[in-house]
């Protein structure tokens, strides 16, 4: 299930930096735990399917999961041996750009523990460091 704008029409968008912390979504909305990233980088659709379906298998689909990141940005390609010149290349792969502190994906619905397990299966699919949060400590928690 490949996971992208619905309008890509023209798209060839700059690289955008995931430098520096996360401006919004640094704190728990839906759910009562979260997965929080502890560093920056592009996150592919791939990897967000992969960390969907690992929290969800394991879950035996119980509770709520809740994806707080989207690919947005293409990142493009030229074929190889091919000339100078005739413009930006076409897109290859969709990444959601993650800033230190942002939340990426919340469960809400099951117990701490069966969240505890599900967020850490999905974390070793994804490219970064990150961190379980839980609501009620009202900000991050181990």
């Amino acid at each position: 299930m490949a996971v992208i704008p619905k309008r890509t029409k023209y798209r060839r968008p700059h690289r955008l930096s995931y430098e520096g912390k996360s401006r919004g979504n640094t704190e728990l909305h839906f759910g009562e735990y979260g997965l929080m990233a502890m560093e920056g980088a592009w996150v592919t659709q791939q990897q967000i399917e992969a960390a969907r379906v690992a929290m969800t298998r394991f879950m035996k689909r119980g509770g709520k999961v809740w994806i707080n990141i989207f690919p947005h940005l293409s990142l493009t390609r030229i074929p190889l041996e091919t000339r100078m010149g005739k413009g930006k290349g076409e897109p290859e792969l969709w990444v959601a750009v993650v800033k230190e502190g942002k939340i990426m994906f919340e469960i809400g619905g099951v117990d701490e523990a069966t969240a505890r397990e599900a967020l850490r299966l999905a974390s070793h699919k994804l490219p970064i460091k990150c961190k379980f949060v839980k609501k009620e400590s009202g900000g991050s928690n181990d």
